[in-house]
């Protein structure tokens, strides 16, 4: 049962939703995550081997990483005031730092993150997240860092803060990063590395000090685990592991008891999850031992067994809000004894419209900058988004039943789309059936910001994966959403068509090399987060480690060859479907290694492609999206 917890945002946080607040942010050039507009080409012809490796390496990652550090501030401001400060506070720090380093001609610390691995639902910590009082101790720089945690500091405080941290960078945590000459870069990137600071400080000045004595957000959720529900046992999820930390160590001083916070950068998920639920896990816990309070990121979201609680409470909006249902799949699984689950989620009564502007904003903004923030680009996809939110306020029935395989909810909506186009028209389904590779037409189409016109591309990838692409009369992508995509090309049959635009088969074959890279669309060689191989494949894969570990008696050559298969080639669409029901029903890890190893051995789990067999991509047909 959805259910929507009220509270009264209070002037600090409204504030954080100001125009002014989104504004600064929107203006900010990010220097750090687009260095490879910096490069000055007649230092980079003196570059040794490695540094013109990296260079090209930021050149490349550029654009979709400017898009995901902006839009994560926004996602944290959505989560929590503390968090959202906290990571202003960090940002101006690692620009300071880089400040000291060309000041100095240090070498510039290069963060790991790059395009080919921004993986945002997988991350709960933010990226600068070792920029802790508790790491930077050294010439009193930690009294400095603890201050900003509450929040405010000046410029003067940063710069020696900076020295600090760059200690800390080049010492402890030298091989987390890669390392640059300063002298590659032009004098711009320090100009914008100041600009970008000077910028944010006056985002904290608008904001203010964080105080959570003030928090009526904390202070709702307090009320619903101590006074509503007392003595039972809750689940609370957030996005950030900031967020996680903060409600940790709050409710721990309000007197909330028998709690425990499950992050990524927790030693030991499962143990606390036992902890929490240990009937459903058939564990045996003492009394002592025993949880009431389980506040997690999504690391818990899937592959636990929490259905020992009845109550799960979304402290902060997933912009994917698929997650909800995954999230409130945790307690909504066999073996659960309540007569209803009752799943919270706060969005406060003044600031439904502010939350969907946000929104709308971040995605407008993106569109206009034609950034493209990787796997995170679905959040901005569904145009049902407001009405969603809408739905979840009103605690409408069925808000919460997604179906957690979008792959399967794309073949199972395009079948339906089949049938219901053929069921009484034979003649059309072998029309369709002997249509040529390749076939194109246009239809009329009054485009949109977020909608412009453009040309469909259906294509059948080299291993035999179905996907489409839509871009704009630019070549740029539109939508990586299969959904949204197939939504484009509706018509009616009597729908006539127009004629073809100069640029389509250009733009067919600018789709096609899209198409072709391996981050595209279905998440890489796995498939998307969501998709049943590739959950399959990273339960198996944890399961082995552990076997070795803790059993490799029982670590056998055949489950070893099953999980190799599932990560080399496609699974076969009865495998999927089946790994599916599964998982869905809360099926083990030794139940699922079963499966999938009788899958194998049957003939039944992956569509094999012999070694050195390469298939070329089909491109099957397209549609022209243009005004007359």
């Amino acid at each position: 049962m959805p259910k929507t917890v009220g509270f009264a945002a209070n002037a600090q946080f409204s504030r954080m939703y100001s125009d002014d607040v989104v504004t600064w942010v929107n203006m900010l050039s990010l220097p750090r995550y687009g260095l490879g507009q910096y490069v000055s080409d007649k230092a980079a012809k003196s570059a040794n081997a490695d540094e013109k490796k990296l260079l090209d390496n930021l050149s490349r990652a550029g654009e979709r990483l400017m898009g995901f550090c902006r839009t994560n501030l926004f996602k944290r401001l959505e989560s929590s005031g503390a968090s959202f400060l906290q990571s202003i506070d960090r940002h101006i720090l690692r620009n300071y730092v880089y400040l000291h380093a060309i000041e100095n001609d240090l070498p510039l610390p290069i963060g790991t993150l790059d395009a080919d691995t921004i993986d945002p639902n997988a991350e709960d910590e933010d990226e600068d997240s070792i920029l802790t009082a508790d790491n930077i101790d050294e010439n009193g720089s930690k009294a400095d860092a603890a201050k900003v945690e509450r929040g405010g500091t000046s410029r003067d405080a940063y710069q020696h803060r900076a020295q600090a941290a760059y200690d800390l960078f080049a010492g402890r945590y030298k091989k987390r990063f890669k390392w640059l000459r300063p002298s590659l870069f032009t004098s711009t990137l320090k100009k914008k590395l100041r600009e970008d600071s000077d910028q944010l400080l006056e985002v904290l000045r608008i904001c203010g000090v964080w105080n959570a004595a003030d928090d009526t957000k904390l202070t709702a959720l307090h009320d619903l685990i101590a006074h509503q529900h007392p003595g039972e046992k809750v689940l609370v999820f957030s996005q950030f592991a900031d967020t996680v930390r903060y409600l940790s160590d709050q409710l721990t001083i309000t007197g909330v008891d028998r709690l425990a916070a499950v992050t990524g950068s927790s030693d030991d998920p499962t143990v606390l999850a036992y902890r929490f639920s240990p009937v459903s896990n058939g564990e045996k816990i003492t009394p002592d031992s025993e949880l009431r309070v389980l506040i997690a990121t999504d690391v818990l979201s899937e592959g636990q067994n929490l259905q020992d609680a009845a109550i799960v409470i979304n402290y902060d909006l997933p912009w994917a809000i698929i997650r909800l249902s995954q999230r409130a799949g945790r307690v909504d699984r066999i073996g659960q004894g309540a007569e209803r689950i009752l799943c919270y989620s706060f969005l406060p009564a003044e600031g439904l419209e502010q939350i969907i502007r946000l929104r709308a904003r971040v995605r407008q903004r993106l569109a206009e900058n034609s950034e493209v923030v990787g796997s995170d680009e679905q959040f901005f996809d569904d145009d049902q988004l407001a009405a969603q939110l809408r739905d979840l306020y009103t605690e409408k029935s069925g808000i919460l039943d997604f179906e957690a395989d979008t792959e399967v909810d794309l073949a199972s909506y395009a079948y339906q789309i089949w049938a219901n186009a053929t069921r009484d028209h034979a003649a059309l389904a072998k029309k369709i059936a002997d249509l040529p590779d390749v076939v194109f037409s246009t239809r009329e189409y009054v485009g949109s910001v977020q909608r412009p016109q453009g040309v469909l591309t259906y294509l059948k990838t080299s291993d035999g994966a179905d996907s489409l692409a839509w871009l704009d009369e630019q070549g740029n992508s539109v939508t990586q959403s299969q959904y949204a995509i197939l939504r484009a090309a509706e018509c009616a049959p009597d729908t006539s068509a127009i004629e073809r635009h100069p640029d389509h088969h250009d733009l067919v074959l600018k789709a096609v090399d899209l198409m072709r890279r391996d981050d595209y669309n279905i998440g890489g060689q796995l498939g998307g987060r969501n998709s049943a191989r590739r959950r399959a494949y990273e339960r198996l894969k944890d399961h082995i480690e552990r076997l070795k570990r803790e059993a490799p008696m029982f670590l056998t050559q055949d489950l070893e060859r099953a999980v190799d298969d599932l990560y080399r080639y496609p699974l076969r669409s009865t495998a999927r479907d089946s790994i599916n029901r599964q998982m869905k029903s809360g099926v083990s890890n030794e139940d699922l290694a079963r499966l999938v190893i009788a899958l194998r051995t049957e003939d039944r789990l992956s569509l094999i492609q012999a070694e050195g067999e390469q298939n070329e991509p089909r491109i099957l047909c397209s549609l022209g999206l243009f005004d007359l």
